[in-house]
């Protein structure tokens, strides 16, 4: 093997990546990153908790994330800077959890990936300014953990601690992001593109949407959204810019395609960054976590000139362009976070009561590039039209742009935001079971969630905490799960694989 990495959903033949990454990441680079990993788990076992190190250790692991950093230097240059703290070296290899006992190895990997996961968030928290010491202390304790000889009974507890932490993370980055930019609220968004100079940005990352917003004030350049970064159109400190114009294109996996020749400056905030094509490679922008080799990456003092200057050198397109959605609709809409949806509870409490909900679905998780994720479009299509569905991450980009109507003007479809909204999901859940009187479990809600990197582990994780059962995942189970360890989620949570949209809707509805 040149490499080993299984931690995203499209790993290769389903086992783990083991001469390149399906990513498109060389074996280089991954075992750049498996290096890192190491130091991390290190600086973590050897050196005492600081608010430097807690930095490192989180904007370390957001850069391990599938589909965030292919640039060797960069990688190369944060290891020796972990390398450099180090008090008294005490080397610790990962590889050496990839080849223990594949029960031990699968609870070490949901630790892990899901301590990635939450390392995103809390990132996006921190650069807010918004930080918790029981969540930062966890990172030290879950590297801590990964690195001893434990048995399974050990790990176990393990594990669902890291979906707890990754609950108490989530409800600060909510936090943070509605204490900044005031809380979504239901914003309808055009796919059309006006003519003229435009930047498209990608990610996540709310605060650099916001400096560039501020530094284009003016300037004649149109701001698009991409991808996870739609539902930043529903903040109120975000939203009040007239330049901020609509949404372009799709999800994530779709860039390579979408990005071809566009006339306009694209800048990636964080992951999911893929390949970088040359037919757009010279107007592609990085900043944060996300680098790939020969870009321009924006460091942290983020003057984003250089991605204006290229905007206003390409002109944009010489006239409106008419662009849809995956399924041909031109109007998306977002913004129903859990303040937005439990404005309305009584509403939808009093709908379900009447019989005019007769079940929620939750759609909704990471999207990805291989094939077979049409399931959720179809099963979308296929729910009775007394049914709602909640969604968020970008798997929604498989069917927000349909018309499903509304129930007592109530919309079917109601997107929460981002992968990192999460929180108003559960949120949501635990209010309605609340009014309900009954526990989550026996409300009439279903989840059927996509997975493909680290940041759906931690969530997942988060959702067994909670102990809720049922949960249809896909398309694909993990590869990093044992038999054993499924065995265990089957029987304790009555987690289930996709299998068609017809056979699910049925066994959900009875």
């Amino acid at each position: 093997m040149s490499m080993f990495c299984f931690q995203c959903e499209q790993t290769a033949r389903g086992q783990g990546c083991t001469q390149m990454g399906v990513c498109g990441k060389k074996a280089d680079t991954a075992n750049l990153q498996d290096e890192l990993t190491s130091k991390l788990i290190e600086l973590a076992n050897v050196n005492e908790p600081s608010e430097y190190n807690t930095k490192l250790i989180i904007d370390g692991l957001f850069t391990t994330i599938t589909n965030v950093n292919f640039d060797d230097e960069s990688i190369k240059k944060l290891t020796d800077e972990i390398s450099g703290l180090i008090k008294q070296p005490s080397p610790f290899d990962i590889n050496s959890v990839w080849g223990c006992d594949e029960d031990i190895r699968s609870l070490k990997s949901l630790i892990l990936f899901g301590l990635k996961g939450i390392a995103a968030y809390a990132h996006h928290a921190w650069v807010l300014g918004y930080k918790d010491a029981e969540v930062n202390n966890f990172f030290y304790e879950a590297l801590q953990t990964i690195s001893k000889d434990l048995s399974i009974a050990e790990l176990l507890p393990a594990v669902l601690k890291t979906g707890e932490i990754n609950l108490k993370c989530m409800e600060l980055l909510d936090k943070a992001n509605t204490e900044s930019y005031g809380n979504p609220t239901p914003t309808q968004v055009t796919t059309n593109i006006e003519k003229g100079p435009f930047i498209i940005v990608t990610g996540h990352d709310l605060k650099d949407l916001g400096t560039l917003l501020e530094q284009t004030k003016d300037k004649g350049i149109n701001i698009y959204t991409h991808g996870e970064m739609l539902p930043c159109h529903a903040y109120p400190e975000l939203k009040k810019y007239p330049h901020l114009k609509g949404n372009f294109g799709t999800a994530w996996q779709n860039q390579q395609k979408e990005f071809d020749n566009v006339p306009a400056a694209i800048l990636f905030t964080t992951n999911c960054i893929m390949p970088v094509k040359d037919s757009y490679k010279d107007r592609v922008f990085t900043t944060s976590v996300v680098e790939y080799p020969e870009l321009v990456h924006i460091d942290e003092n983020k003057d984003f000139t250089p991605v204006i200057e290229k905007a206003l050198e390409l002109g944009g397109y010489n006239e409106e362009q008419k662009m849809t959605g995956i399924n041909g609709g031109d109007v998306l809409t977002t913004g129903f976070g859990h303040n937005a949806v439990l404005s309305v509870a009584d509403k939808v409490v009093g709908a379900v009561k009447e019989g005019k909900i007769k079940h929620i679905f939750l759609v909704g998780g990471c999207d990805g590039a291989k094939p077979g994720r049409n399931y959720y479009t179809d099963f979308v299509k296929q729910t009775p039209n007394d049914t709602l569905i909640l969604t968020l991450a970008c798997g929604k980009f498989r069917f927000n742009d349909l018309d499903l109507g509304t129930i007592d003007g109530i919309p079917r479809i109601l997107d929460m935001g981002q992968c990192n909204d999460a929180y108003s999901a559960i949120k949501v859940a635990v209010a309605l079971a609340e009014v309900f009187k009954c526990s989550v479990n026996d409300l009439p809600l279903s989840m059927v969630l996509s997975w493909y990197e680290q940041k759906a582990v931690c969530i997942l994780l988060t959702l067994l905490y909670l102990g809720i059962e049922n949960i249809r995942l896909g398309p694909t189970l993990p590869a990093f799960v044992s038999p054993n360890v499924l065995n265990v989620l089957v029987d304790k949570y009555k987690i289930k694989p996709i299998t068609t949209p017809e056979e699910d809707l049925k066994a959900i509805l009875g």
